[in-house]
């Protein structure tokens, strides 16, 4: 065999090489699916921009002025095995600033049934202390590196509440036990499908009593109550 030849094969072998490589990159080519988050009352989305009173009972009515919270650690699964997962997955969903969508980027190879993300930021992070980007302590989720991240934050004014201006105020966090409040969410996906899911908050202020708890702002065993009944109002959005 002579030089010529074995130097066109040597490029030839390192041409299909190459070619495979490309093919496995383009196979993990990324595909952008928007999750969003619909805050409701009685089925009506919420607008947060423009604070309106929503009839609860007979006599009594309610307002929502604020609503924050943290989604992270997403996942993809299917059959409970993880087919994807989203680094440094910290996003914070603010109503008031209509940022009520994230975007993630699984590659579009893989196959799902659900999503799985978190209601809070874990310990870890939590320890670390305040971070930037969305875990900025500017955003007004940070209490101190003793408590650490809010969770969930949801003001307003009430009727039932015997308070000042009828507020009522929920900053839901802690992270050492035995105040852990952070939750895991699993709901239905499908590949290369937008995720929308929407949020009862009619429904959460039916499982808790304003008239007697009505002001939770530091970890506590009703912070974390309190998260476990977050997290029960998130659902699949209804076709």
């Amino acid at each position: 065999m002579t030089k010529f030849l074995k130097m066109k094969i040597r490029i030839v072998v390192f041409l299909l090489f190459l070619n495979s490589i490309y093919s496995n990159t383009q196979a993990q080519k990324s595909n952008e699916i928007s999750v969003s988050f619909y805050p409701l009352f009685k089925n009506s989305v919420i607008d947060f921009n423009q604070p309106a009173f929503y009839q609860i009972g007979i006599n009594d009515s309610i307002q929502f002025d604020l609503l924050r919270f943290y989604i992270s650690g997403i996942q993809l699964l299917n059959d409970g095995k993880v087919m994807w997962e989203e680094q440094k997955s910290f996003h914070l969903i603010d109503a008031n600033e209509n940022l009520l969508s994230i975007l993630i980027q699984p590659p579009l190879n893989i196959s799902y049934t659900e999503i799985k993300f978190n209601l809070g930021i874990d310990s870890i992070t939590n320890v670390s202390g305040a971070m930037g980007g969305d875990l900025d302590p500017t955003k007004g989720m940070y209490w101190t590196w003793q408590n650490g991240y809010i969770n969930f934050k949801l003001e307003g004014k009430c009727s039932l509440c015997m308070t000042r201006n009828n507020e009522f105020q929920f900053h839901i966090g802690g992270y050492q036990f035995p105040f852990s409040s952070i939750q895991t969410i699993n709901l239905l996906a499908e590949p290369q499908k937008n995720i929308y899911v929407d949020i009862d908050l009619r429904k959460l202020i039916e499982l808790n009593d304003l008239v007697n708890e009505n002001n939770i702002v530091a970890p506590s065993k009703e912070a974390v109550l309190f998260s476990n009944q977050i997290a029960s109002v998130f659902s699949n959005r209804k076709k």
